[in-house]
């Protein structure tokens, strides 16, 4: 009796108890400390152009006096294109003191949005999107990362030696009917197979602007199959209206 009673007590206590456990350590190919580099440190001087500080400014003016805060993310990237495609230390400090805010904000900013590159990128940032939808749609991400990295010679997270072409992984970049998609500094490719990258990094090599969007001959976000439905022309402003309102 009394075993069968410490069993008991035994099995509801097992039952109860919870195990603690942490979560799955996130690696990064990014710090998100810096460090001082001879062509990355606070010592060196960073200023907005003429032209990029009119545009600062008119961006600032949009947001009431004492919410310039706000301005942090278009300020931080103005000054990222001013640099060449990343964001050194300097550019992140001129931003803070011209918004008049502590600096580890900025800092906080640029190390959460990956869009900020906080390293020397190439000229060309080749970014291939690897969700779901491109990972399946068309050909697939997969075969399309294998391709620019037969094509350019490098890795996942590498830069080309010329300084040319910076490649990456991204997630969805927002085109998944298009899939598979790449993203090339501002442009998006789409609809692709190896050999539209082939063509494409050929025709930057040659300092010429590959044609963006899909690579299919379809209209933008049209059905692969063509039009079922608005085959015709939008009709004018007032059609069907009544005349004698």
């Amino acid at each position: 009796m009394l075993s069968s009673a410490v069993k008991f007590a035994v099995s509801a206590t097992s039952r109860t108890i919870r195990c603690l456990h942490g979560s799955a350590a996130v690696c990064s190919d990014k710090l998100f400390v810096h460090r001082d580099t001879p062509e990355n440190n606070a010592s060196l001087t960073f200023e907005f152009s003429a032209e990029n500080k009119k545009r600062a400014d008119l961006i600032i003016g949009h947001y009431p006096k004492g919410h310039q805060a706000a301005a942090t993310i278009p300020l931080l990237d103005i000054a990222q294109r001013q640099s060449g495609g990343w964001l050194p230390i300097s550019a992140m400090n001129y931003v803070a003191d011209l918004l008049k805010m502590p600096r580890i904000r900025i800092y906080e900013v640029a190390t959460f949005y990956t869009m900020f590159n906080r390293e020397p990128v190439g000229k060309y940032r080749v970014q291939v999107c690897s969700t779901t939808p491109c990972v399946l749609g068309g050909c697939g991400c997969g075969v399309i990362i294998d391709a620019l990295k037969q094509k350019l010679g490098i890795n996942v997270g590498e830069t080309t030696k010329d300084k040319m072409f910076s490649l990456g992984e991204v997630e969805c970049l927002g085109a998944c009917v298009n899939a598979p998609v790449v993203s090339i500094n501002d442009s998006y490719y789409e609809d692709l197979t190896p050999k539209d990258i082939d063509v494409i990094i050929d025709e930057l090599k040659a300092g010429k602007v590959p044609k963006a969007g899909p690579r299919s001959g379809r209209f933008t976000a049209e059905p692969a199959s063509g039009l079922t439905t608005l085959t015709e022309p939008p009709k004018p402003a007032g059609f069907g209206v009544r005349k004698d309102l």
